[in-house]
């Protein structure tokens, strides 16, 4: 009769169970529609003004949560407005729990013209959860480039467009929400194009992903 070691067992049993979560993580990542980030990435640290007029440690205060980064301004006629509504739109059917888990940030390209109260006013009409920041345009700047992303730019706008000259501009900015898993990575990223129906089937995924 053969003896096998206590230890030897007990390794062989949270070698199973970790192989066994890996899988699971994998089998929900399967599922997701959002374009895969490779290689994943691990959450970084920095510091915003939230439109409440404290400082949002990123890392910090999105802990443990699926979490969607986003950059852009208010003042945007195309890409944002429909980016965040889709969100919402998807948003809106989770449960009370599963909403507890999500965080939507919106970072502002434009503080010159998105000030807090006008940022705080113009996510509402998305959510009131959705969480807006603020900080100098070579902050965020840095901020985007630990993503890899191009920082926003000013466009001069046509001289024909109402209101005052110094407000006639649009900002050039990346167009991707970044996906953050509960497990503080970055794994997945959704250009624009991706409808309510993806954002329903991803939202309760993201969540899972451990």
């Amino acid at each position: 009769m053969g003896y096998r070691p206590r230890g030897t067992m007990m390794g062989a049993l949270i070698v199973l169970a970790v192989a066994a979560c890996t899988q699971s993580r994998e089998t929900v990542l399967k599922q997701i529609h959002g374009v895969q980030v490779t290689p994943v990435r691990a959450k970084p640290d920095f510091t915003l003004q939230s439109t409440d007029g404290k400082t949002f440690h990123f890392a910090h205060d999105t802990h443990d949560t699926a979490t969607l980064l986003y950059f852009g301004y208010t003042n945007c006629p195309d890409a944002c407005p429909d980016q965040l509504n889709k969100i919402a739109s998807a948003y809106d059917k989770l449960t009370p729990a599963q909403k507890s888990k999500i965080r939507v940030v919106f970072v502002t390209t434009d503080p010159n013209r998105d000030t807090p109260e006008r940022l705080r006013s113009w996510l509402d009409n998305f959510s009131k959860d959705f969480i807006g920041l603020r900080g100098g345009t070579d902050q965020v700047n840095r901020v985007q480039a630990e993503f890899g992303l191009p920082p926003a730019e000013i466009e001069t706008m046509d001289d024909s467009t109402p209101g005052p000259h110094e407000m006639k501009y649009g900002v050039g900015h990346a167009a991707q929400v970044l996906a953050f898993t509960p497990d503080d990575s970055l794994r997945v990223e959704y250009p624009a194009g991706f409808t309510v129906a993806d954002w329903s089937n991803d939202l309760p995924r993201l969540i899972e992903v451990r």
